[in-house]
C-alpha cells in the first residue's frame, strides 16, 4: 500500500498568486507569489506535503512578474513617456 502525501496548500497558492500577479494584480499578485512559494518550499523540505513544482512555478511566475513591471515603470520614469493621452478625458 503506498502513501499518498498531499500537495502543500501553500504551493497551490504559489501558484494561483503567480498567475494572477501575471495578468490581473501585477505587484500584489506577484509579491504573494513569491512569499506562499518560499513558505511553501520550506514546509515540503521539512516533509510536509509534495507540490514543490508548483512553487517553484509560482515562485518563478512572481519574479518575471514582478521584474517586468518594476522595469516597466523604471522605462516609463526614465524617458518620460507621456500617459496622459491614454486616459480619456470628459468633454473630448
Amino acid at each position: 500500500m503506498t502513501s499518498h502525501r498531499r500537495t502543500q496548500p501553500l504551493a497551490v497558492a504559489s501558484l494561483v498568486a503567480g498567475i494572477l500577479g501575471s495578468f490581473l494584480l501585477p505587484i500584489l499578485g506577484s509579491i504573494t507569489a513569491i512569499v506562499t512559494g518560499h513558505l511553501a518550499r520550506a514546509r515540503i523540505a521539512r516533509g510536509d506535503g509534495d507540490g514543490d513544482g508548483m512553487a517553484i512555478a509560482g515562485l518563478t511566475l512572481g519574479w518575471l512578474s514582478l521584474a517586468f513591471w518594476l522595469l516597466s515603470a523604471v522605462l516609463l520614469l526614465a524617458f518620460g513617456i507621456d500617459t496622459s493621452s491614454l486616459v480619456p478625458t470628459a468633454g473630448h
